[in-house]
């Protein structure tokens, strides 16, 4: 099963710096029921930010979400992982979207700044990297000819250079901004630290510049999310890697299991205790928590599996009880 399979709603990629997700005025959601536990209609605003690869998936919940709660609109910010933990921990946000988990740095800051808060993982997601629908010449690099590619210092400029079998093809590279935490994973995956990365190359925290240099370029190349090149399949072509075992093209199934690697990976949102006293914020996180399965099959991410789905309602837990302290 792949997991363009288990789309069931085309989930708005084409993001600016930040979105304002409009109330839906009509009807209501199958994913289940919301609303303040006295009974009362939920209504306020809920300041979401961080990784644009998982703001598809806040996206969806507010879509969701607002469909029954019309009093109660959601921003969704794409300022990456990083700048999104910069506004969360100075108590800009409620919640911060994050494509890796928070740095220690980035810990003090918000201990520094009084800021308590649970890291809940919603999704699984595998990076892919993606070429231009024009190049009829590849369909598998090696982590070592990836990291030819994105080691700092590369000269690389020519797929020739890639591999001798590859054209004689300009090579246009196009990736994630260093505030992005999909850059973060990436770097440290295939070149084995993280942030070490070529730097002639073009970068941005919105995945949807991304798609549209590579899709423009026959040399072109890429990575980012993979629910990006599901949204954008009709203008890119994915690549499989081998990572040791043999080539595998990134689905469902091989990022769950984790035999697409070393590119799948967890993604994570972080919610503040605090927010919590407000009921609009705390209906939407616990709507997060328990229709996860349906948000993440309308944003086209790997859902969690049972062990993770445990999990992800143990951490709601754990965070009302730090509101609660």
């Amino acid at each position: 099963m792949n997991i363009h399979s288990l789309r069931r709603a085309k989930a708005p990629l084409a993001l600016t710096a930040a979105v304002m997700l409009a109330a839906s005025a009509c009807g209501g959601s199958d994913a289940g029921s919301s609303g303040s536990s006295d009974g009362e209609k939920l209504a306020g605003t809920i300041k979401v930010d961080g990784s644009s690869t998982v703001a598809p998936l806040s996206t969806a919940a507010a879509q969701l979400f607002q469909a029954e709660n019309s009093g109660v609109k959601v921003t969704v910010g794409t300022s990456g992982t990083g700048g999104g933990f910069e506004k969360f921990c100075a108590g800009e946000t409620d919640i911060s979207d994050a494509s890796r988990p928070i740095k220690d740095e980035e810990k003090a800051l918000c201990e520094k700044k009084g800021i308590k808060y649970e890291e809940f993982q919603v999704a699984n997601d595998g990076l892919s990297v993606v070429v231009s629908k024009d190049n009829d010449f590849v369909e598998c690099l090696t982590v070592e000819q990836l990291k030819k590619i994105w080691e700092p210092g590369s000269k690389v400029n020519n797929w020739k250079q890639v591999d001798s079998k590859f054209p004689d093809e300009k090579l246009e590279l196009f990736g994630a901004g260093t505030d992005s935490g999909t850059f973060d994973y990436f770097t440290d995956a295939i070149n084995g630290e993280e942030g070490a990365s070529r730097t002639d190359y073009s970068p941005s925290e919105d995945d949807n510049v991304t798609v549209q240099g590579v899709s423009g370029s026959k040399g072109g190349l890429g990575y980012f999310g993979l629910s990006y090149y599901e949204e954008n399949k009709d203008k890119l072509k994915v690549l499989k890697v081998d990572g040791g075992d043999g080539c595998v093209e990134p689905t469902t199934d091989t990022v769950q299991d984790g035999s697409y690697k070393p590119l799948s990976r967890p993604l994570f949102i972080y919610p503040k205790a605090t927010s919590l006293d407000k009921a609009e914020v705390e209906g939407f996180v616990e709507y997060y928590v328990e229709n996860n399965a349906s948000i993440a099959e309308k944003a086209q991410f790997v859902p969690l599996n049972a062990e993770q789905e445990t999990e992800l309602k143990k951490d709601l837990e754990t965070l009302k009880a730090q509101h609660k302290s």
